[in-house]
């Protein structure tokens, strides 16, 4: 069977991103934290910066499949929030270290992901 084609644009794909403040002062706490870092990273989810994480989604159902996931996962303690937005969006954003810029991250080719 030939392979489909989808049509897609920046406005239908999507990136998830998690973001959060979780304490670390006990053993415990930070074993949570860890806990919680592997959910996301075993789900797709790339380190933008510390406790920032994002995942590409190629519509609507696969963010609230995610998002479900992560709420799932929650650890008992901290500050999770969750933002999803389009990928002509995501691919906006500047990133800078120190004040040289870093090329921004495209979204990957859909077809890839069927």
């Amino acid at each position: 069977m030939p392979r489909q084609e989808f049509a897609t644009s920046g406005y239908t794909t999507m990136y998830l991103i998690v973001y959060f403040d979780l304490p670390v002062k006990t053993k415990k706490d930070r074993k949570e934290y860890a806990l919680f870092r592997k959910v996301l990273l075993r789900n797709g989810f790339k380190m933008m910066q510390y406790s920032v994480y994002s995942r590409y989604c190629v519509d609507n159902r696969t963010v609230e499949r995610f998002q479900k996931i992560v709420r799932d996962e929650l650890p008992p303690k901290g500050n999770v929030k969750m933002m999803a937005v389009t990928s002509r969006i995501y691919e906006k954003i500047e990133s800078f270290v120190g004040r040289e810029a870093q090329e921004s991250e495209k979204a990957p080719d859909v077809c890839a992901f069927y």
